[in-house]
């Protein structure tokens, strides 16, 4: 009777004690499902990058590279920056996988816990230490520790800022454009190279170039976005982990995105069905996980360091040094050199693809701080410059500071080197690129405030390729007194890539400096908006009649990064949001542009950012029009401001040490590492010898004295 009387609670009791086991048993079996498909994945995606290394290591020693074969070495991650990628490739393929047999909650339980899939994958944590030594003067070459109450802000291998949320087909990773049929806000869209075709080719290159800026104008651009942001391309191919399916056979899938040839263009007949074209690295979400859409990495730092100087990842960085030498310096190219000046290093690693552009000369690709630096002739010649320029400081520091170690007069120059970059982009390139729209969005310093975020936006990196606007057919070589040097004076822009003999075996880089400071950019014209030689023929060689097309990329390139369209940027930017034919065509000053605009895209939302940023006109005395002021404008704001160590804040440099850092300039530079004697007094602006050149002795110097150590 007893037994039957405590029955309900018995039964009570194991209950509960069934329900608690199988809560324990829902967990372990929830955690081991992750655990499985994390390690399936990786093992998956682990193939897929090996495959793709050795696919494009297998082609450069065996055969004639092609274009795809180019373009993937100058946009492979290496370092850190891969294995951040690859391990946002698996947490992505392994939510895909979870998502279909557990419910997403950040809670553990018996729904998917995506902290859990964080560490299980290997993503940093949610509040990865980072150990400061808050008494260091100088930066870590990995940004890290720049902001103190937020040590990551700003370092390498990060996702790059959304100033607006992203926007995808499936709101998750999928780019518009993706799926057949598929449209947005109401329209399809059309193909990037139709776009392109249709929009930004020309065919006279007479009147094309800019009367009032120097080549040089478009050269910093350049090295600018080289200093703050390269996304590089995901290793990971298709379905079956083979990038051959893209290269080959414009199969669409993961992470190949292949830009259709529309009918009727030529390079139907010559290159097939398209051009192969892969999706940005990107990284592993964090925490608290608002939001899952993919975010695209920033492989380098988001100051103005010099990092294309000296590298944002600490292994490199070390490479780059002369660490047996006590004075400092560089390493620098001991096999050749520039008629008895300093050239870049060479890269190591075999093959390189500059060997197999001119198999006679045989000349690798440069090493340095950005792995771009042999892209292009006059890239690879800025490079050089700024090399020798931080090693002739060394030396210089030395002799004035005999006492300090290698260490210290490497840190100083290389401060100065920063100090240099930020000085000559804000005061002499972005007074002339903004325009009278200039003080509105750069407002004099004030001094560094923590609570502004430094990071490279997104959009910033679309921002930026306004520059391949600037970009002329032809690049020239100019003698002493500036005139054509040598039998091949006039070299057409598709014959530069990758082209490093010519540095080594035809001339230096004396006659492409002067060519920097005497011919003249491209201008921007809304008929005539980007040279041939880059939207038929990038990386094209002379073998070959395969070229890309910069525009269709950059345009595909907005979709793969989920951009919103242009009408979203004119609304964050406060600026109209033109619907109609009538109201596109005043905010473009242009009704024929606006028309074809109209007819492609159906709505101006859908414009891509990049293309309907560069068909504004320009500002007053500026080269780029009002959507893009802001965003360039807000982006190098943040980056000054938001930087403890900008050369202007107090206590980076000494009042005389800044006053001595304003007198610096690029002629000067030109000066103290060349051979060249005579040179602009405003080396951006267009200039035409002898008018405006003075001899370097008119140009003011460094002065270093204000460095010396207080002597006891």
């Amino acid at each position: 009777m007893k037994v039957l009387l405590h029955l309900p609670a018995l039964l009570a009791s194991l209950t509960l004690l069934q329900t608690a086991v199988a809560a324990s048993n829902g967990k372990l079996s929830a955690a081991a499902t992750l655990r499985e498909t994390v390690d399936e994945v990786k093992v998956w995606v682990n193939k897929a990058f090996l495959d793709s290394r050795t696919r494009l290591k297998t082609a450069l020693t065996t055969q004639a590279p092609t274009t795809r074969h180019l373009s993937g070495y100058l946009k492979q991650a290496k370092g850190r920056t891969r294995t951040a990628i690859r391990n946002g490739q698996v947490w992505e393929e392994s939510l895909k996988k979870l998502k279909k047999a557990v419910t997403l909650t950040n809670v553990t339980g018996q729904g998917l816990d995506l902290t859990s899939l964080s560490w299980e994958v290997g993503c940093d944590p949610p509040a990865k230490a980072v150990t400061c030594d808050i008494s260091n003067p100088y930066r870590t070459i990995t940004g890290d520790c720049n902001n103190r109450k937020n040590p990551t802000l700003g370092s390498a291998n990060r996702a790059l800022a959304r100033w607006l949320p992203a926007e995808y087909e499936d709101g998750f990773s999928r780019p518009f454009g993706w799926t057949p049929g598929k449209t947005r806000n109401g329209f399809p869209l059309p193909q990037p190279r139709d776009v392109s075709n249709q929009i930004l080719g020309y065919l006279n290159e007479e009147g094309v170039l800019d009367e009032n800026r120097s080549l040089l104008f478009m050269q910093w651009g350049q090295i600018v976005d080289h200093d703050l942001d390269f996304a590089p391309e995901n290793e990971m191919g298709s379905d079956n982990n083979s990038k051959a399916q893209c290269d080959e056979h414009c199969l669409q899938g993961d992470n190949c995105f292949p830009i259709m040839f529309p009918k009727g263009d030529p390079k139907l007949k010559t290159q097939g069905k398209c051009m192969p074209f892969y999706r940005a690295g990107f990284v592993c979400p964090t925490p608290p996980y608002q939001s899952l859409a993919r975010e695209q990495i920033n492989a380098l730092t988001s100051f103005m360091d010099a990092s294309l100087v000296y590298g944002s990842e600490p292994s490199l960085a070390n490479r780059l040094r002369n660490l047996s030498s006590p004075l400092g310096l560089m390493i620098v190219n001991e096999e050749v050199s520039d008629h008895g000046l300093p050239l870049l290093p060479f890269v190591s690693v075999k093959p390189s693809p500059c060997e197999v552009i001119n198999r006679t000369a045989g000349v690798p690709c440069f090493l340095a701080g950005d792995s771009r630096a042999s892209e292009q002739i006059l890239l690879a010649t800025s490079h050089t410059l700024l090399l020798r320029e931080h090693n002739r400081l060394a030396r210089e520091l030395s002799r004035i500071n005999p006492e300090w170690d290698g260490e210290k007069l490497y840190q100083e120059a290389r401060k100065i080197m920063g100090a240099f970059i930020q000085i000559i982009t804000f005061r002499d390139y972005l007074p002339i690129l903004l325009g009278d729209e200039m003080q509105k969005w750069v407002p004099p310093y004030q001094g560094y405030s923590e609570t502004v975020d430094p990071r490279i936006s997104n959009v910033f990196t679309f921002a930026l390729r306004f520059g391949h606007l600037e970009v002329p057919s032809a690049i020239y070589r100019l003698d002493e007194n500036y005139q054509p040097w040598g039998s091949e004076p006039e070299l057409p822009l598709h014959n530069l890539f990758f082209n490093t003999w010519r540095l080594v075996k035809d001339g230096g880089i004396d006659p492409l400096v002067r060519g920097l400071l005497a011919k003249k950019a491209k201008l921007a014209h809304q008929d005539r908006m980007m040279t041939g030689e880059l939207r038929n023929m990038l990386f094209q060689q002379t073998h070959t009649i395969h070229g890309f097309d910069l525009a269709a990329i950059n345009i595909q390139r907005c979709r793969d990064h989920g951009q919103p369209g242009y009408n979203s940027w004119r609304a964050f930017c406060g600026l109209s949001q033109p619907k109609t034919l009538q109201e596109l065509s005043a905010v473009l000053q242009n009704k024929v542009l606006a028309k074809k605009l109209l007819d492609l895209y159906g709505t101006p939302d859908n414009i891509d950012i990049w293309l309907g940023a560069i068909a504004e006109p320009p500002v007053h005395r500026g080269r780029v029009g009002p959507l893009l002021t802001c965003l360039l404008g807000q982006q190098f704001q943040r980056i000054r401001d938001g930087d403890r160590f900008w050369w202007e804040n107090s206590g980076v440099f000494t009042e005389k040490q800044r006053d001595s850092l304003r007198k610096v300039s690029f002629s000067r530079l030109v000066c103290d590492n060349t051979r060249i004697n005579k040179v602009p007094l405003n080396p951006f602006q267009a200039n035409t010898y002898p008018q405006g050149f003075v001899d370097c002795s008119a140009i003011d110097k460094l002065d270093l004295s204000p460095w010396a150590s207080v002597k006891k």
